[in-house]
């Protein structure tokens, strides 16, 4: 029960941040699932198996908050589930000396694109609305789907900020979509990793604690994305997986001490500042859109005043008014 309990919590946290962010749900539980002896293969099919049921529910709490580009979902989804079956393939064809490494390394360049991407970057907003293309998407989702099967995690992490950073859509329908078509991924990889490894080394009681946290946290998540800071949570989350899998490759290749306990202070001070970077930055962006806003409240007053004083003159809002004699 402990051990239920414990996973729940851990599916809660993750989902959380998935729904608002569009990343870190494989990434956050995979990263436990190793912390705790899974091998690779199976941390990464544990994952997956449970964010079937939690990629459905957030799916549909993100289509019912109306975060939902369809189309967007099919053109990077299906493309993803080939690449995610082809990544648990060749994951489940390794050897655990060799994949644990590989997946922690995967994991740490995740971590450090998600912690970079959000406190350095903002959104670029010239292309907003925009259509799509296919030929970005196919591609994007073939690449991401590969990675998330092969690093436990990590569909979020390639496609959020790629679509992002296009500039065509709104953050919520970003996150919502990659949410969404990380459905079929999640199903594909797990039917293939079912196939190569039958349910060796797959704890059920896992499965179904990350699956219970995860289906509570969904609507929640959805909802949260409209008003949670994505630039904060991106930079805590970024700097867990960081700290998390640096840990574990040290501990793999047997790191001395006198090195490591100065490269997690580093770490963390990093991180600390990274936070306190992004808080400002939020703050800073607040601001801006309060006096742009105000700026635009007091355009539309003078216009509705000019409106007003030319319908009391007898003359039509914005035509010059004829001298008098």
């Amino acid at each position: 029960m402990r051990t239920l309990i414990l996973f729940a919590l851990v599916g809660l946290g993750a989902q959380l941040v998935d729904g608002s962010l569009g990343m870190g749900y494989g990434v956050t539980s995979t990263t436990l699932l190793l912390a705790v002896g899974a091998s690779p293969a199976a941390a990464s099919a544990t994952a997956h198996l449970a964010e079937i049921g939690t990629n459905l529910a957030s799916g549909v709490s993100h289509w019912r908050f109306g975060n939902v580009d369809w189309k967007v979902v099919w053109k990077v989804g299906v493309p993803g589930a080939v690449g995610a079956a082809a990544g648990a393939t060749f994951l489940s064809s390794l050897d655990t000396s060799v994949a644990a490494p590989l997946m922690n390394t995967i994991l740490l360049a995740l971590g450090l694109y998600v912690l970079v991407r959000f406190t350095l970057r903002g959104l670029n907003r010239q292309n907003l609305g925009k259509p799509m293309r296919r030929r970005f998407l196919f591609p994007l989702g073939l690449f991401a789907g590969f990675i998330d099967a092969t690093g436990g995690g990590g569909w979020g992490p390639v496609g959020t900020p790629a679509i992002l950073a296009s500039g065509r859509m709104e953050p919520r329908k970003v996150i919502g979509s990659i949410d969404t078509s990380e459905f079929l991924v999640s199903a594909s990889a797990s039917v293939a990793f079912l196939l190569a490894l039958g349910s060796q080394g797959i704890e059920l009681v896992w499965v179904l604690g990350l699956l219970a946290g995860g289906l509570v946290a969904a609507p929640i998540a959805a909802w949260l994305v409209r008003h949670v800071p994505p630039r904060l949570l991106g930079s805590a989350v970024g700097g867990i997986i960081v700290f998390t899998n640096t840990r574990s490759l040290f501990n793999a290749f047997e790191v001395a001490d006198a090195v490591r306990w100065p490269v997690y202070a580093v770490i963390v001070v990093v991180w600390v500042g990274a936070v306190v970077w992004s808080w400002k930055q939020y703050r800073a962006d607040t601001e801006a859109e309060s006096v742009e806003a105000a700026q635009r409240l007091e355009a539309e007053r003078r216009e509705e005043l000019v409106r007003r004083l030319s319908q009391e003159d007898g003359v039509p809002a914005g035509r010059p008014q004829a001298p008098r004699d």
